[in-house]
Parts: structure tokens; C-alpha cells; sequence
């Protein structure tokens, strides 16, 4: 298993630290990314180049773009077409397609010739480049684009749902949202009707995505959230809802922000200006203008001392202060701090 590692900041410069707060990877980068499987991404220059966990550059050839490690292969432009890299940098899969995707079920999207397909991992036509557009595959489908509308293709390349949609989502396990006339509902990998389409699509919400078994929605303004059988589990009743996590949803009522539980019941009054969701049993609050963190019983964890305050990850939570980054535990104990400069 991997461990994690955590972006730091000195001097304007970017690295790694383990969980421990020793530096793995000396800050020398001017724009690193978190790592994802194995790998972050750092600019070097002026160029993304993929750096794994012993602080290796993988740069056999000068790519104008590399992509996030999916499946073991990584997605590569050089000049203007694209191939993929395997996990020691090197081309696998020749540089020939004008577009590519990320492998997913054993599949990645590409375009030759201003059509669609699907290459397997020997960069193998399995599905014939015959589409307008396409998305990797999830749950055994994957959504396809003709003429400016959106269906859903099996993992054969037949037709499972036509495209008669204004814009399609990934498939969630046995059903997925789609969007008509700026509304969402549900359907089934067959193209079934789950959850007429009704919900108004609202910029930045998650329509059609369930997180714990719930999803929210917005009907006359107000956030509610459904089940995955499209039933009202939560009346629409609050100013703001976002989704739920650890059992927990954040709800705004009144300017204000609280939690309420899978039953609907608020959990924790709302009384913060500003608040995130729960992460390793922690939530960030703002209270009188500074961040800290509360726990599910609403109680102080780390008193609100900061500028800002990110969700705990692995054990760790970056917050900033002064414009100052530092690392802290579940106590609040600073396990790594940047030093002014």
C-alpha cells in the first residue's frame, strides 16, 4: 500500500512530505499536483511531467502533455497526436490518435480520423472508430455523443441507449442521470425510466449523483435530497444542501450553515458562517471570521484560528495562516509548517 503524501510550500517552490511531516521531496517545483495512483504531475519546463513517490521524473521524450496513471497507461501528446506511457515512462502505445482518454474497464476512448473507438491496453481496436464522440467506460457503459445529443454504448459498441439526450452522465453502478430541456432524472442501463426527468440542473451541484444513498435536488429554489429509487427521502426544504459524506450533509438555512443526518434531522443547529464537509470524522467551520474544526458532536476539535482550512485527508488537514501553510493531526498539533520568509 501506498503512503500518502502531502504537497508542502517553501519559498515558493513545491514538495512532498510523508505523513510523519519529513520531507520525501525537496520543494523545487514551481506547480506540482497531488499524486494519483502512484504519480503526481510537476511542471518542468513549462511542461507537465509525471514525478512518482522517490521523486523521479519520468521524461524519456519532451510529451506536451501527460495525463493522470489509469490502469497503469497515461495518456501523452507529443506535438499534436496522442499515445500512452506505461508506469516507467515509456511509449506503449505508438503517438497516432488526434484525441485520447483515460483507460477505464480495460478500455480508453480515442479518435482517429475525426471518428471514435476503443483500443484496448495493446492499443487494439476492440470497439471500431465509429462515433461522433465518446467517454470511458463505467459500469459497463459508456456515453456517446451524435448530432449533438447523448446515449449510452455497452462494452460490445452496441447501442444500449440512443442518443436522444441534451447531455448524459456516467453510469452509478445500475443507473445514471440524464439531462433534457435543462432537467435531470435517472435511467437504467437499458435506457429505462428510473426518475423522470423533472430536477432543474443547477450549476455546480452534483444532479444525479448519490453519495451514501442519497442525492440532492432542487425543486422551487430549494434543496432536498432523493433515494436511489427516486423516492423524496428529504423534503426540499433548506437554502443550500451539498451531499452527504459520513453520514452527514451540510445545509444552509437562514445565511447560516449545520448538518442534518439521513433522516432529515438537524444533527448541528445552524450557527456557522461557513462550513465544509466531514473527513476522517472532522468538519472545517468559520466562526467569527476564522477557520477550525468541529466534531460530529459539534464540538471544538481545533479552535478557529485560521485564514483558511482544507478537509482532512489521511490524518492531516493543510491550513493556512498569515499566508502561511502548516500541516496538522486530529489534535491540531502542527506536524509541518512552512517557515516566513
Amino acid at each position: 500500500m501506498r503512503k500518502p503524501l502531502f504537497i508542502i510550500r517553501e519559498q515558493g517552490k513545491f514538495g512532498f512530505i510523508d505523513a510523519t511531516g519529513e520531507i520525501v521531496i525537496e520543494p523545487q517545483y514551481v506547480q506540482v499536483e497531488e499524486f494519483h495512483n502512484g504519480f503526481s504531475r510537476v511542471l518542468f519546463n513549462d511542461k507537465p511531467v509525471l514525478l512518482d513517490s522517490l521523486g523521479r521524473l519520468l521524461m524519456k521524450r519532451p510529451f506536451k502533455y501527460v495525463g493522470k496513471f489509469e490502469e497503469g497507461l497515461a495518456k501523452a501528446q507529443l506535438v499534436s497526436l496522442w499515445g500512452y506511457l506505461d508506469g516507467r515512462g515509456r511509449l506503449v502505445i505508438d503517438v497516432q490518435y488526434e484525441d485520447a482518454g483515460d483507460f477505464s474497464e480495460g478500455l480508453a476512448p480515442v479518435r482517429i480520423n475525426g471518428r471514435t473507438g476503443f483500443i484496448n491496453k495493446t492499443g487494439e481496436f476492440i470497439i471500431k472508430p465509429t462515433f461522433d464522440k465518446a467517454s470511458g467506460f463505467r459500469h459497463e457503459r459508456a456515453v456517446f455523443g451524435a448530432d449533438d445529443r447523448y446515449g449510452y454504448l455497452d462494452n460490445t459498441g452496441g447501442i444500449a441507449v440512443e442518443p436522444k439526450y441534451d447531455f448524459a452522465y456516467d453510469f452509478q453502478g445500475d443507473y445514471a442521470a440524464v439531462v433534457q430541456d435543462g432537467n435531470w432524472g435517472l435511467i437504467g442501463k437499458s435506457g429505462e425510466e428510473i426518475v423522470p426527468v423533472q430536477f432543474p440542473v443547477v450549476a455546480e451541484d452534483s444532479e444525479g449523483r448519490f453519495f451514501e444513498g442519497l442525492g440532492v435536488i432542487v425543486q422551487d429554489g430549494r434543496y432536498g435530497f432523493i433515494n436511489e429509487q427516486g423516492e423524496t427521502a428529504i423534503q426540499p426544504v433548506f437554502d443550500y444542501a451539498s451531499d452527504f459524506a459520513e453520514s452527514f450533509a451540510l445545509v444552509e438555512t437562514g445565511g447560516r450553515y449545520g448538518y442534518i443526518d439521513k433522516a432529515g434531522k438537524m444533527i448541528l443547529p445552524p450557527q456557522y458562517e461557513d462550513a465544509g464537509d466531514f473527513s476522517n470524522g472532522l468538519a472545517a467551520v468559520q466562526i467569527n471570521g476564522r477557520w477550525g474544526y468541529i466534531n460530529k458532536a459539534g464540538k471544538l476539535a481545533i479552535t478557529p484560528q485560521f485564514d483558511e482550512a482544507l478537509p482532512f485527508k489521511n490524518g492531516m488537514a493543510r491550513v493556512t495562516k498569515d499566508n502561511l501553510w502548516a500541516y496538522l493531526d486530529f489534535r491540531g498539533t502542527a506536524i509541518w509548517a512552512e517557515e516566513e520568509v
